[in-house]
């Protein structure tokens, strides 16, 4: 966890046994049920923990709720929730054996600020101050799905959408109507990866 440890120094000794034991985790179950590319899980460190927290680094959040929808494997809530235990996270996908992962992963984690569902984003009934996903869908479509489960009245900064997306997202963004910022991963993160990789933020 040299990287992590580069760009988070304020990491603490829990924190950076806790990215360890998931590592261990995500190496254990990928074997079993295929959650992560074979490319992927080498590279897990970069790949899903760093990218995961460039919204650290790009909209660093101090309290609230968080909704990570279209988790997977717990990307990016997992990540962000060891880096931020005093926020709480709500992790959900639609694939069962994806959530039962991540419940695993939590569990061995010992996080107390996650808990994690098997549902369609559409049916949830929460309000949340952040919306967070590795988006792999148009935003005009994550701003469907999600907007009935935004907290309007949130007092908390940077609240809001905070999406990675990768690509020329040039045209999306110009159709989609709203006012956003979109932050360079590398303006953070220095590693070849993250060419053309972002953190977008609306609200």
């Amino acid at each position: 966890m040299e990287l992590l440890q580069h760009y988070f120094p304020q990491l603490t000794t829990k924190q950076i046994e806790q990215f360890q034991v998931a590592a261990e985790y995500y190496r254990y179950w990928n074997k079993r049920i295929n959650l992560i590319s074979r490319k992927d899980i080498e590279a897990l460190e970069v790949h899903h923990f760093l990218h995961s927290l460039a919204i650290a680094k790009a909209f660093p959040l101090q309290a609230g709720k968080v909704l990570d929808f279209g988790t997977g494997g717990g990307f990016p809530g997992i990540p962000l929730a060891i880096l931020y235990p005093q926020i709480s996270f709500h992790l959900v996908d639609s694939i069962q054996k994806k959530v039962n992962v991540v419940h695993e992963v939590c569990t061995g984690l010992g996080l107390q600020n996650t808990h994690s569902d098997t549902i369609r984003v559409e049916h949830l009934k929460e309000k949340y101050d952040y919306i967070t996903c590795r988006a792999v869908a148009p935003l005009a479509q994550i701003y469907q799905w999600t907007k009935h489960l935004y907290l309007h009245n949130s007092k908390q900064q940077h609240n809001g959408w905070i999406l990675l997306k990768g690509g020329n997202l040039h045209e999306e963004i110009s159709q989609f109507g709203k006012r956003l910022y979109q932050i360079p991963i590398q303006d953070f993160f220095k590693e070849a990866f993250f060419e053309q990789k972002y953190v977008l933020h609306f609200n």
